[in-house]
Parts: C-alpha cells; structure tokens; sequence
C-alpha cells in the first residue's frame, strides 16, 4: 500500500515508521494540498483538519481508498463524493475522556485545598496558612452537566471521593445512573442544588451560554463552577458578575469563550496553528487576572496518553482497513 501522512509532529512520524512495516510510507509535515507530491499514486491517506478533502482533491488522488482522519470530526471531508466513489473514511472516536476529567479534579483540588495561593506564598518564603482554609470534597453535591464519555469518568472519581452527584442530560440513561449511583435532574434543579458544578457537552448553537445570568441567579451562594469543555457555554459577563457578587465563589476554567473557535484540540499543539493570535486575543482577558479563578490554557485534553490513543487509533485502523475489516468507520 502507499500511505500518504500530512500534518505530522515528528514523533507522530517516527510512532508509524516504527509500527507500520512493509508499506510505502510518504510523510508531510503541512496539510494535504492540490500540487503535493505523489498523490496520484496513494491508497490511503492520514490526515488532521486542516486538509480539506473535497471532490476537486478527490480527483487528484484515483487510487485513493481510504481516509483515516486523527480527529474526532470530520467536517473537513465530503463524505458525500468518498461514498460515491467507494472511499472508506475513518476517525478516532474519543481519546480524552480520562484526561480531561482528571484535569477537572486538578482543577477543583487546587481550588479546594487552595493549592495556587499556597505554592506562590510559600515560593516567597512565607510559611504561615493563615487566610488558606479549603474545604472538603465528601459530602458535597457535585453538578454535573453533559453525561458523555468525560461526564461518566467526573461522576466515577467523583463517587470515589464520597460525593452526591446530580446530573443533567437530555436523554437520561437510567440503567447508568442506576449502575454509577447518582440521580438525573433538569438543569434548574441542578443549579440549585450543586455546590460544585462542571461542564462537560459540546458547544452548539443550542448550548451556547448554557450557563447564563438566569442560571447563576438559582445557584447556591458560594457556588463553585469548572469549565474544560468550550468557552462559549457560559457567559463570561454573566459569570464575572456572579463572581464579582459572590454567588460564585470560585471557577477553574480550562477553556474561554474569547477563544477561537476549535475543531479539535489537537490544534493548539500543533505547529500549524497560530499560536500568536491565541495569546493575543487572550492576553488581557480579566477573568485571568481576577485572584479566585483558575485558568489553564486549554491543556485538558493534553496527556501523554491521550495523545497516544489517537496515533494507536490511526495506526489501529490503517491496518484494520488493510486487513479488509475496517473500524471506526463514518
């Protein structure tokens, strides 16, 4: 088989030169273009979203048979003109559901045990606790909303720290809620009940400032509300009011809604993206700067691991479609 990678790191590329024996390997470090080399002759292609792959790229490439994306969507492809031409596409499904609800605990433990003002006090040579009294996870009710893959692992480490949890989704899954030990309830019953509040569904026109200044207005005094999904589903005027008020006491936000709109994570690791304009857009956002918010720099996705599982994935169903039974398939 020839197989065409674009939009490669280097280690992505040394992982398939390693694992992927007896092919033609061609590698590119930038996306997919009209006027690059040797397309005529590939089979099958690996790429990221920013090559776009439309009926016009289709045509430079007649003996083209699969697509494998090392994303999750597939926006980028005409999926349309790959089925006319008997095209397989495949994707990599999910890879970060562990990471980024293990980053939300990073980020709700350093709030809780106030772990940020601790380490800059003590890096100035003072010792004294006074003015950081956290407070304890157990007992405390946890609101989560979005019960996806991320949203079912908050609720387990959640249960493994001793917390009621309350969840919303659109189409509760009894058996689950049943199986995981918490409870099912409407998003204004969540909000009023939640000390703790995390988010966790994709950002669409339906969800966009899912968290608004109706919302907060229900919530508990004190509450404390976690963000690693998308910016844009909560209004940062709505929350800098509640938090300027204190119905909100704390937030850790791993996501802004100031920031581009993304596709898929992996773009910010990567050296096609423009890192410049991010940090522009960002760099006098107030929400940094205010003492009781934590912000990280949309580094919840980003483990060794969940890095790993979209190459494994890739490499997983190129020899899957080689081997005639492809998975993943879209």
């Amino acid at each position: 088989m020839n197989i065409g990678f674009f939009e490669l790191e280097n280690w992505e590329k040394e992982y398939f030169q390693k694992e992927i024996v007896g092919h033609n390997l061609t590698f590119y470090t930038t996306h997919i273009e009209k006027d690059s080399q040797n397309l005529k002759t590939l089979d099958v292609i690996a790429i990221f979203i920013q090559s776009q792959i439309t009926k016009e790229m289709l045509s430079k490439m007649p003996n083209l048979k699969f697509i494998t994306t090392m994303s999750t969507g597939f926006d980028h492809i005409d999926m349309q003109e790959c089925k006319r031409r008997n095209i397989i596409v495949s994707n990599v499904p999910s890879y970060g559901e562990v990471t980024v609800a293990e980053h939300t605990f990073a980020l709700i433990l350093s709030i809780s045990r106030r772990l940020t003002e601790s380490i800059e006090r003590t890096k100035k040579g003072e010792f004294m606790p006074t003015g950081l009294t956290g407070f304890e996870l157990k007992g405390k009710t946890w609101g989560v909303i979005g019960v996806g893959a991320i949203g079912i692992n908050v609720i387990d480490i959640a249960k493994g720290f001793g917390m009621n949890v309350l969840a919303f989704k659109r189409n509760p899954d009894l058996v689950l809620e049943q199986s995981l030990g918490f409870k099912f309830v409407d998003l204004k019953t969540l909000c009023q009940n939640s000390y703790i509040i995390s988010l966790h569904v994709p950002y669409s026109k339906e969800t966009h400032h899912l968290l608004n200044q109706e919302l907060f207005q229900i919530m508990k005094d004190g509450v404390v509300i976690i963000n690693t999904a998308r910016g844009g589903l909560i209004d940062s005027s709505a929350l800098l009011s509640a938090l300027n008020n204190n119905k909100v006491s704390f937030a850790g936000l791993d996501v802004l809604e100031e920031e581009p709109l993304l596709q898929e994570e992996k773009e910010l690791i990567s050296q096609n993206f423009d890192k410049e304009k991010l940090i522009n857009v960002l760099h006098d956002h107030i929400l940094i700067k205010l003492p009781n918010v934590i912000v990280t720099p949309h580094n919840a996705f980003n483990s060794r691991e969940a890095l790993h599982i979209i190459v494994q994935t890739t490499h997983d169903n190129i020899m899957s479609f080689i081997s005639k039974v492809p998975k993943n398939t879209l």
